[in-house]
């Protein structure tokens, strides 16, 4: 996935040289490349801050930011055409159940917190009053499956997703989850940052119980409790490197089995709950983390159980209710772990939310007028492109055994390719949401999505379906569908026409660190495991295995000698995948380029090369600089490494960038040939 650390709701410019081309017309387009470099930087010691080094130092990080880079320019953007979507709607009368007033009372809720204060806890009584009458296990396990279908994540996580072994088939998963840390690592983790954070958790979800009328005292004891029984649930919880192993983390099994691994849980009333009795399997990812959750069921007081329920609800829903539950929220996530200083405005976050609960209603009216048929075109046979280097470029591997590179390139062909946005909108009919409440309606958008997945199991898989809407700026290699999905805003360069970007530019900021870089996905250390059909299934000869491995290896010592912050390393294990998928996008997009009219000529502008510009184009995708607190929290969580190293990181490994910049032995990116990494 290519992603920038910005905000977790909305998955929801700028480089360098040594000379300025002094003869250019005033009127001339600000270039975007060479506008942003800072000439004091050596390419060959640093090229993320020689490329982005003069748009970092004069863009400072926004207080109400954790980070500040090209996503948020580019997001910024987006946001501000879909205020104005929404304010449109709003003041217009629609039939209930449209589009427009679904989307114009969403917002009109959300922006209203004068209304929320009032309401304060309100919308949330009806569910709390279902905890307080929990007298049993039969009864815990029916309010945890009521809570699971409202988003909140209660004892565990589940999802709806195809087989990792049978792309036709969906498939309920089960997996480890239930704690309010980032990570299980912020329980365990010795240095001060950390420990910090671990010990104000504690009095986050008091002061989060006492919004609930919980006495002080009795909010102190229990949070307390919460904390020991998400501790032993984060004990049980694999680490951010394990999970990438699709294998380890698959377990199918019968009902009936799921009964014998974790049988004090009732997941007889918990699937009925979900509309998915008539349900014969379901995939564990972590069948360990199942067994201590069970255990801690039964052997749990009740009380607590209570308590840590409510603390889960809240918790999910803070944003929604009034101003003391929303700000204490920002002030533990917000400030204390990912260093933001204020909050965003409220019209931003009420676009996130209405982002997640109705995307593709906003979708139509984004690419309506932002998004048209000569982007997608250019896109589309961007693809073609990359797809063209990547057939040569598995042709000439000298590690590669013909009988692999014979399946590889089978699914290299098949690889579908979704770009822009879907020839087929989602419906939203049934969906109730009115002008009673922002919360109300955030449940009720929260309710009907998860029906909406819960009836995909019992029925065929629909591989026309997008995973994001075209407004995110994002895009995903999904193994299970062998295809990568290029939403329109991905492909944004703020404050310039997509007609004004020369080849450049586009291929090393589209070609390179998004369509390359998803293309390659499917050949990472994850993706490779799927073949071109999307099921888990290894067509890799064992000697192939063990070459890419020991490559792969490489890789990953590089990355673990990355120190990013005081004493944290990059994990190189848990960011490998995204790491095959930088290097090998910047050498796709590169030979894909160095067929081009510009590259051929090889005609300079302000100062740059071609290949030089593309190698400064593939920064700009990059361009970003992060607060301590959150870069600290993407190291823990995060399988992307830092953005400055998205850039230097791969740099360092390609023969051309060492020419482009004349890199000498003694320059601090230079690595000596033997220990340069090349997979693809």
């Amino acid at each position: 996935m290519k992603i920038l650390h910005i905000s977790a709701l909305l998955l929801l410019s700028l480089l360098p040289s040594c000379k300025q081309n002094t003869s250019a017309k005033q009127n001339t387009p600000r270039d975007i490349i060479s506008s942003n470099a800072d000439t004091t930087v050596s390419p060959a010691n640093d090229f993320f801050s020689f490329a982005n080094g003069s748009w970092v130092k004069n863009n400072p990080i926004p207080p109400e930011e954790t980070s500040w880079g090209i996503g948020n320019l580019v997001v910024n953007d987006i946001q501000s055409k879909l205020k104005t979507i929404c304010e449109e709607l709003s003041s217009q009368s629609a039939e209930t159940g449209s589009s427009g007033q679904m989307v114009g009372d969403f917002w009109k809720t959300a922006m209203d917190s004068v209304k929320c204060d009032k309401l304060g806890i309100l919308p949330l009584e009806t569910i709390l009053a279902e905890i307080d009458a929990i007298n049993d296990l039969r009864g815990l396990s029916k309010v945890i499956g009521e809570l699971q279908s409202i988003g909140v994540s209660a004892l565990f996580d589940m999802y709806i997703a195809q087989d990792d072994k049978n792309s036709d088939k969906m498939a309920l998963y089960l997996y480890q989850g239930g704690i309010g840390l980032p990570d299980r690592d912020y329980f365990f983790r010795e240095d001060v940052r950390t420990k910090s954070i671990l010990e104000e958790y504690p009095h986050h979800i008091e002061r989060m119980l006492q919004l609930l009328s919980h006495p002080v005292s009795v909010a102190k004891d229990q949070a307390e409790k919460i904390v020991a029984l998400e501790t032993i649930l984060a004990h049980s919880s694999r680490k951010l490197e394990d999970l990438r192993d699709p294998y380890a983390n698959y377990t199918k099994m019968s009902i009936s089995a799921l009964n014998k691994l974790s049988p004090s849980i009732d997941w007889k009333s918990i699937l009925q709950i979900w509309d998915a009795e008539n349900l014969d399997t379901v995939i564990v990812g972590q069948p360990e983390f199942l067994k201590t959750a069970d255990h801690l069921f039964a052997k749990t007081p009740m009380v607590v159980w209570k308590s840590y329920l409510k603390w889960k609800l809240i918790n999910a829903f803070a944003p929604t209710l009034n101003s003391g539950a929303d700000q204490e929220n920002f002030a533990f996530y917000g400030k204390i772990i990912r260093g933001a200083q204020i909050q965003k405005p409220r019209w931003k976050r009420s676009l996130n939310v209405l982002e997640v609960s109705l995307g593709d209603q906003l979708g139509k009216e984004f690419v309506k007028n932002y998004f048209g048929e000569t982007e997608k075109k250019r896109y589309s046979d961007l693809v073609e492109a990359i797809r063209q280097e990547m057939e040569s470029h598995i042709q000439k591997l000298d590690w590669m055994s013909p009988q692999t590179k014979e399946k590889a390139l089978i699914k290299l062909k098949t690889m579908s390719k979704k770009v822009g946005y879907p020839d087929r909108w989602k419906n939203y009919e049934g969906m109730k949401i009115s002008k009673n409440s922002f919360c109300e309606n955030v449940i009720q958008a929260r309710k009907w999505n998860f029906k909406d997945e819960i009836k995909k199991l019992f029925k065929p898989v629909d591989r026309t379906e997008w995973g994001m809407t075209p407004q995110t700026y994002n895009a995903y290699y999904n193994p299970s569908n062998n295809e990568i999905v290029l939403p329109a805003a991905i492909f944004i360069v703020p404050g310039t026409k997509d007609s004004e970007l020369d080849d450049a530019t586009v291929y090393g900021y589209a070609a390179a660190s998004t369509i390359g870089h998803e293309m390659t996905h499917g050949f990472d250390d994850t993706g490779r495991q799927y073949d071109e059909m999307g099921n888990l299934h290894n067509w890799w000869t064992a000697e192939d295995e063990r070459q890419f491995n020991l490559k792969a290896k490489k890789l990953v010592n590089q990355f673990n000698d990355f120190v990013v912050l005081d004493s944290l390393k990059v994990n190189g294990q848990a960011t490998l995948g995204e790491n095959i998928a930088d290097l090998g996008g910047v050498v796709l997009g590169l030979d894909a380029f160095k067929k081009t009219k510009q590259f051929q000529e090889g005609k300079s502008i302000d100062g740059f090369t071609p290949i030089q510009r593309y190698f400064m184009g593939y920064a700009l995708g990059w361009l970003s600089h992060t607060r301590s607190e959150s870069l600290a929290d993407q190291i823990m969580t995060n399988v992307h490494s830092p953005a400055f190293l998205r850039v230097n990181g791969p740099m360092a490994n390609i023969p051309e960038f060492y020419e482009a910049f004349h890199l000498k032995a003694s320059d601090k990116m230079y690595r000596a040939d033997s220990l340069r990494v090349s997979i693809w």
